[in-house]
């Protein structure tokens, strides 16, 4: 139990701002959706139509006053965020309201760390604690061990022992969480695209080597990690059914994330699709 009686919800796309609002709503949570336009599955509203202890607020990724101002209205003191939001939409033709540009003038970078805590400084400035998007979803963190059929084979784990540097790497530059391997070799890592395009980069890569006739194995290996001062509070690493689906037509074998700092979405249906695809599916221990 989290001990929160009115949830403020920052909804992004995806199926995990659904999974976290019915985990609220089962907890008792009364809660306040605020839903980005440009992100949010229109979804939302069948919801709140359905339940009265759902509002939803549609507002652009640029008004962060708005944002404010709806769960300061509604008596919103704590707050989460669930979903994915494009990083790439930083650079899009989104125009930020006065109090977004002044927070992206003083930014020193960009990434997603800097950017978001940024705007957890100005809730919690304002009477809003932003929550670990966890804090609903326990159940759902992957648990260590091998959660598929059957495990990585020697190529695979070869695979992940390399790809886990890279990716600790990459992670610890706050660019991306993914990096996919074959055969030792680093054949995609993600930067602002998002996990499922950089599996379908890579896949389409693999490709282009096997017409050319590449001496790499066409099995790749995807590494997904948070970073190495992950904040739950946002941007936690997300596996679900669509991730899945994209490295079966990439033509990927294997699957290796992080125990307890990463989310599992359709555990049960995950695993089972996964044993009919023969991925293989591991949690590694926690690095840090």
């Amino acid at each position: 139990m989290t001990g929160v009686s009115k949830l403020g919800l920052i909804a992004g796309n995806g199926r995990f701002p659904f999974l976290l609002l019915d985990a609220a709503r089962a907890e008792g949570c009364e809660v306040v959706v605020a839903a980005i336009k440009e992100e949010t599955d229109a979804e939302i509203d069948q919801r709140a139509a359905a339940d009265a202890g759902i509002s939803v607020h549609w507002l652009s990724l640029g008004e962060l006053s708005r944002l404010i101002e709806t769960f300061q209205r509604a008596g919103v003191t704590r707050a989460v965020m669930a979903g994915q939001v494009k990083h790439k939409q930083i650079f899009s033709s989104i125009r930020p309201d006065w109090r977004l540009a002044k927070l992206l003038l003083n930014l020193r970078t960009r990434n997603t760390d800097m950017l978001l805590g940024a705007v957890a400084k100005v809730l919690g400035d304002e009477g809003i604690e932003l929550i670990s998007s966890t804090a609903f979803l326990e159940p759902l963190l992957a648990k260590e061990g091998v959660l598929s059929s059957r495990g990585p084979d020697e190529e695979e784990r070869r695979n992940i022992e390399y790809g886990l540097s890279v990716a600790t790497g990459l992670a610890g530059f706050d660019i991306g969480q993914t990096v996919v391997i074959a055969a030792q070799a680093c054949v995609a890592v993600e930067a602002m695209e998002g996990t499922d395009e950089v599996i379908e980069r890579a896949g389409k890569l693999m490709q282009t080597l096997d017409a050319e006739a590449s001496t790499l194995e066409r099995r790749l290996t995807v590494i997904k990690l948070p970073k190495p001062k992950q904040d739950m509070r946002f941007d936690v690493p997300v596996i679900g059914l669509r991730t899945l689906e994209t490295m079966i037509r990439a033509g990927a074998s294997c699957l290796a994330v992080e125990a307890e700092r990463t989310l599992l979405f359709d555990q049960a249906e995950l695993i089972r699709r996964a044993a009919e695809a023969q991925i293989a599916i591991v949690a590694v221990p926690r690095r840090y």
